[in-house]
């Protein structure tokens, strides 16, 4: 959890606002509602449905209880690994199992309520669905009287699982009308492109992976998000901090202005000579009123034969001039060569490639650094 910044002293505007402010990281008050409607939605679909499928009555209850906090996680934090299809299904489903056995071994309710929850968290945890709502699950199990009595061993499969499977599955389609990302997918790390054994250039400086696991290891602490998401967050806030620290250079202030381009008709050896002639890697692409539709390079050239038209890679990287230097992880990302600068009718104002981004890192260097690099 995230806690909220602490205002300066007498600040009474900056101490309302903490009031307000939200518990987790990135919890707005949009993604809030929108919990709110999914909860209403599904919990209230997931009873119709259960009620449906086995009757109602005194012999089946219509929803179990945990489903209410299960709700909880996959509507209010969807990207938690502990709010993932496995971790709700298999969750709910083993807990149960772990308080069916514990209250069918023990007849102390004492005694098996414990037992029953702290069998639930080792096997939740050795299957890899661990759901707190799980530990409800058992309780419910052990606690649940005749009705749970009747069914034994059928309980945990029938509510639990069934309920437990209608909300997922309520759950995916409400995630997917309302355009959020469920099942959370933890972005890939990045890849070297040149297929050698080096890190890409992008996370060659500043912290790995193996710093990760060492920060997370001095904490000894869990914390709920996924490991790569950790990584993927740190890996932005370094950028961010990097953008704010620099934030007078724009684009402007380092693209080269004039900039080698050629026309969608030229010939391709027109322009393989312009690449070599000038030692550069990417050439814009303009239209017939001069305006950026695509780049070319020496690898895009190598097929083509009449015309350039079919070798133009689409879409191109571009931004405006008054852009600050956000462009840093494009550039470092081993795909992307160039950045393209254009107005506001896509015309072409000036380009920043790689080496213009180096340059601006050496001024930022330390001057007893760049010395010494002189020296040497």
């Amino acid at each position: 959890m995230q806690s909220p910044v602490t205002p300066k002293v007498g600040s009474n505007r900056h101490r309302r606002l903490r009031l307000f402010s939200p518990i987790l990281a990135g919890a707005t008050l949009r993604e809030r509602l929108v919990a709110c409607v999914g909860a209403l939605v599904s919990i209230g679909l997931t009873g119709v449905i259960s009620g449906y499928l086995f009757g109602q009555g005194p012999h089946l209850p219509l929803i179990v209880a945990p489903m209410g906090a299960s709700a909880v996680l996959l509507f209010a934090v969807p990207a938690s690994p502990l709010a993932q299809p496995w971790s709700i299904i298999g969750g709910n489903t083993i807990s149960a199992l772990m308080g069916m056995i514990a209250a069918y071994l023990i007849h102390d309710p004492i005694i098996a309520i414990g037992v029953g929850v702290s069998l639930a968290i080792g096997a939740m945890s050795f299957t890899r669905c661990l759901h707190p709502p799980g530990g409800a699950a058992a309780l419910t199990v052990v606690l649940g009287g005749p009705v749970v009595a009747g069914w034994g061993f059928f309980f945990p499969f029938v509510p639990v699982a069934l309920n437990s499977c209608i909300l997922v599955g309520l759950g995916l389609i409400f995630h997917k009308l309302s355009r959020r990302n469920y099942p959370h997918v933890v972005t890939k790390l990045p890849e070297n492109s040149h297929q050698t054994i080096d890190l890409p250039s992008s996370v060659r400086v500043g912290f790995r992976e193996e710093d990760v696991d060492a920060a997370l290891e001095a904490l000894d602490e869990t914390f709920d998000i996924d490991r790569g998401d950790l990584s993927r967050l740190l890996q932005q806030v370094e950028l961010q901090a990097t953008i704010r620290s620099n934030a007078e250079i724009s684009c402007a202030d380092i693209m080269s202005r004039d900039v080698i381009a050629v026309g969608k008709d030229a010939e391709p050896d027109h322009a393989r000579r312009l690449l070599l002639k000038h030692n550069i890697r990417t050439l814009p692409v303009k239209d017939r009123e001069g305006r950026l539709i695509g780049t070319v390079g020496l690898r895009e050239l190598s097929e083509a034969t009449d015309s350039i038209a079919h070798a133009i890679s689409k879409p191109v990287v571009a931004a405006a001039s008054d852009a600050a230097l956000s462009l840093l992880s494009v550039l470092t990302d081993g795909h992307t060569h160039a950045v393209m600068i254009v107005d506001t009718d896509h015309r072409i104002l000036g380009l920043i490639s790689q080496t213009d981004l180096l340059s601006v890192v050496a001024r930022l260097l330390p001057n007893d650094l760049t010395s010494a690099s002189a020296a040497a």
